[in-house]
């Protein structure tokens, strides 16, 4: 008997910021504390940009751990860019797969060209093993 496929789309958190980046790190923090996200996604400029991403772990590595004023700091200057996203239709055992081979914890959840949704490493044990 062959288990039931779970996709991304079961298991993403739909809890992200999103962002230009032009915006300091202070106000992409004020905005994950008021949103209870833990990442920021970082608008396209126009239809040829790409997507960018800011993790907490970004910040205390580039802003905390350098002792940067967070105020002085824009959010292009710390996010990952291009990022791998990830379709919401994909079985999480291929998410998992992928997230290993590109060593990455989490990855934004496209469709139609729009981020809707962040998957982690933690949504696919947590939510999809259950």
């Amino acid at each position: 008997m062959s288990k039931p496929k779970v996709t991304v789309r079961q298991v993403m958190s739909e809890r992200f910021v999103a962002l230009e980046g032009i915006c300091t790190v202070a106000e992409g923090v004020a905005k994950l504390r008021e949103a209870h996200a833990d990442a920021l996604i970082i608008n396209k400029r126009d239809e040829t940009d790409e997507y960018g991403l800011v993790l907490l772990s970004d910040i205390g590595k580039q802003v905390v751990a350098r002792d940067r004023a967070a105020d002085r700091v824009n959010l292009y200057e710390v996010m990952s860019k291009p990022v791998v996203s990830v379709s919401p239709n994909m079985d999480i055992r291929y998410c998992a797969r992928l997230f290993e081979r590109f060593s990455i914890n989490q990855a934004p959840v496209q469709e139609h060209g729009a981020i809707i949704g962040l998957v982690t490493y933690r949504d696919l044990v947590l939510r999809g093993l259950e």
